[in-house]
């Protein structure tokens, strides 16, 4: 397997990631199965060095104990991401609020090494800036925890430019974790966007939800595909007009596909590849058959031509949230 470096981390890791979020909630829950989840971790892990990223919101904790159980004898083989800052106010509902206080952090990361079944985590994330504390004593906690052997590097997801570089200014950042993909390619600005952010200061951009949140395999017709409480259900781009437009960036991507004899989430991801040597997306499955084929779209190349189609794609109808 070809490896990517973690940012300026000196870690390597493979050029595809697993996000393991939605072996826990978010999609599908009704589907969920801890011992399937369990095996797409492990093979993941023969295929070489993989970043693993999960959160202590995810299932509010749920997705942590899985992701341990899954280590457990196989820590080595693993770069492993979580995050702090998000909490879960009601599972029923996810309604979600946030918590960026030193108390909440430096109580939340020992919960999550207990979670984990680890001793030290190699990126730990601010889930998102809380309104209510000031950055730099969410961000100062966070490198107190590097500093005290619990953490390796720092992350944040969701943030400006401008959060990214107060926070750099203080305490390196590693990676950036943010949407992006096809049909969400903000990051992308020339001025406002963090991929080149990132690529300035050194550090990686981990792409989250890089298929769309499904959309872009191309494996979905309507709004009624998706379950009661599936996250898409409620989505504004995957409601009747949206999703109907959007379709719009599937059929670019599936005729790319057809050329090569790819898939269209191997297309997607490529895509993703190419926006720089530091981006690593974490597409998630609970499945072995995706895993294996998102695991090889590091192998398809895209030519001119295939961009110049991908780039030119519709931008997506919706917001994302």
């Amino acid at each position: 397997m070809s490896t990517r470096l973690l940012g300026s981390t000196g870690l390597a890791v493979g050029p595809i990631g697993l996000g393991c979020m939605g072996m826990s909630w978010g999609y599908a829950e009704s589907q969920r199965d801890d011992a399937a989840s369990v095996e797409v971790i492990h093979r993941a892990l023969d295929a070489g060095p993989i970043l693993l990223d999960t959160a202590d919101a995810y299932g509010e904790g749920h997705n942590e104990t899985l992701v341990g159980r899954a280590l457990a004898g196989r820590r080595s083989e693993a770069v492993l991401a979580t995050k702090v800052g998000i909490v879960v106010e009601d599972l029923a509902t996810r309604r979600l609020g946030r918590d960026g206080s030193p108390a909440h952090i430096r109580a939340g990361v020992d919960a999550s090494l207990r979670r984990l079944g680890v001793d030290v985590i190699d990126l730990y994330y601010l889930h998102r800036v809380d309104p209510t504390v000031p950055l730099a004593e969410s961000w100062g906690a966070l490198a107190e925890l590097v500093t005290e052997g619990k953490v390796r590097h720092l992350g944040l997801s969701e943030v400006t430019v401008e959060q990214a570089e107060e926070a750099h200014r203080a305490h390196p950042v590693a990676a950036v974790q943010s949407e992006l993909s096809l049909w969400t390619r903000e990051p992308l600005d020339p001025t406002t966007g963090l991929v080149g952010w990132c690529a300035r200061a050194g550090a990686a951009f981990v792409p989250f939800a890089p298929l769309g949140r499904g959309f872009l395999t191309g494996r979905y017709s309507g709004p009624g595909d998706f379950e009661r409480g599936d996250f898409r259900a409620t989505n504004p781009r995957f409601q009747d007009a949206a999703f109907a437009a959007n379709l719009r960036i599937v059929e670019v991507v599936e005729t790319v596909a057809a050329r090569h004899g790819a898939t269209a989430a191997q297309v997607a991801l490529a895509w993703t590849l190419t926006r720089g040597e530091h981006v690593i997306p974490i597409p998630g499955t609970r499945q072995l058959g995706y895993l294996a084929a998102n695991l090889a779209a590091a192998e398809l190349r895209l030519d001119a031509r295939d961009l110049a189609e991908l780039d030119a794609a519709p931008a997506a109808t919706g917001s994302r949230y």
